[in-house]
């Protein structure tokens, strides 16, 4: 008997991968027929180039490790955009959260650096999820009171971020030898890595936490809640849902959630904290949440699609002298893709 929840909830993620694989594996394999068109009208073989990047990154174990590395933060940005979208928000804000969460970060592996990484890791991680939770707060707070929308305030705050951590870096915290960065972070606050590759703690920390977001949405009253407030947010707040509590408590909760992906990025992957040291993770990690619509197996999926794009950039570069901005191309299809999905996710038969 004490079987039988886990049985049930194993062929239920079983059946949701089913159910959702081929939805997405079209998607995707639009996204590639189309890069593949202007590859062609450019004069490459697209075959060849699809080629060199599958095998590249997805036929070797340095390959695999490198995908693996540029997909812990999209795993922990999209589901900083997956967590409000449930009730109805769109959290555009994921990259400015993900500054101030690897700068309050940096503070605290230049501050304490000499203590013990069983003790400062976990310091950091917090410091990382309060900074970006704190930066979410603002528009969380705006839109419970009905001052101004929450896709307006976290987009208006993603430039600001990158300038407060520029004013510490170039202003305090800065290494002697280079003002653009700080000194290199000491050996107890760098996340372990996993089997002697780039590979950091983080992508343990990214799918566990959609674990547990898949968890709560799905056998929980808060989820259940949250899932009431999205379908109806005024049927929600009649029938005694602390709707403003939860916009607020959600917003909070995915600023936290991209805040720890900026520690992972400083503390897992630089080891320093640069001015600018995000690539547009955050805006990345929006695109795989909405390609995936928010579920958590379609984030897992779709963010290791991506980050075989990016890990692929350099490598199209040397093989078939394309520049990197091809790579903006794919991903910008993508997101055509994604504005699209209605006519994916339409159930057969629908008008």
């Amino acid at each position: 008997m004490s079987n039988r929840p886990s049985q049930r909830g194993a062929a239920s993620l079983w059946a949701g991968l089913a159910r959702v694989a081929p939805r997405y594996g079209a998607m995707i394999l639009l996204v590639f027929v189309l890069f593949g068109l202007i590859l062609l009208i450019s004069g490459n073989d697209p075959i060849h180039s699809y080629r060199d990047i599958f095998v590249s990154t997805l036929g070797s174990t340095y390959g695999l490790s490198e995908v693996a590395v540029a997909m812990t933060p999209l795993l922990l940005t999209a589901l900083a955009v997956a967590l409000p979208s449930r009730i109805g928000l769109i959290n555009v804000g994921g990259e400015g959260q993900l500054y101030m969460g690897a700068c309050l970060a940096t503070w605290g592996a230049l501050t304490f650096g000499a203590l013990p990484g069983w003790l400062l890791l976990p310091i950091m991680v917090l410091l990382g999820m309060i900074g970006g939770a704190a930066w979410a707060w603002i528009p969380g707070e705006l839109r419970a009171r009905g001052i101004v929308s929450e896709t307006i305030s976290t987009l208006l705050l993603n430039p600001v971020a990158p300038m407060i951590v520029a004013f510490f870096v170039f202003g305090y915290w800065h290494s002697p030898m280079d003002t653009n960065k700080t000194s290199i972070f000491s050996s107890s606050a760098r996340l372990p890595t996993l089997f002697g590759t780039r590979i950091s703690l983080g992508l343990i920390l990214g799918l566990g936490l959609l674990a547990v977001f898949w968890f709560v949405m799905r056998s929980t009253r808060w989820g259940l809640e949250m899932r009431a407030i999205g379908w109806n947010h005024q049927a929600a707040t009649l029938n005694g849902i602390p709707t403003r509590r939860y916009v607020v408590g959600v917003m909070c909760l995915a600023g936290a959630v991209a805040g720890l992906a900026g520690m992972a990025l400083v503390s897992g992957y630089y080891g320093v904290l640069l001015a600018n040291f995000s690539r547009g993770i955050g805006f990345m990690g929006f695109l795989v949440s909405w390609l995936a619509g928010g579920s958590p197996l379609g984030i897992v999926v779709t963010s290791f699609v991506v980050a075989i794009i990016l890990t692929s950039g350099n490598l199209l570069q040397l093989t078939r002298d394309l520049p990197y901005s091809s790579i903006n191309i794919l991903l910008a299809m993508t997101l055509f893709v994604v504005l699209a999905r209605p006519s994916f996710t339409r159930k057969r038969g629908a008008p």
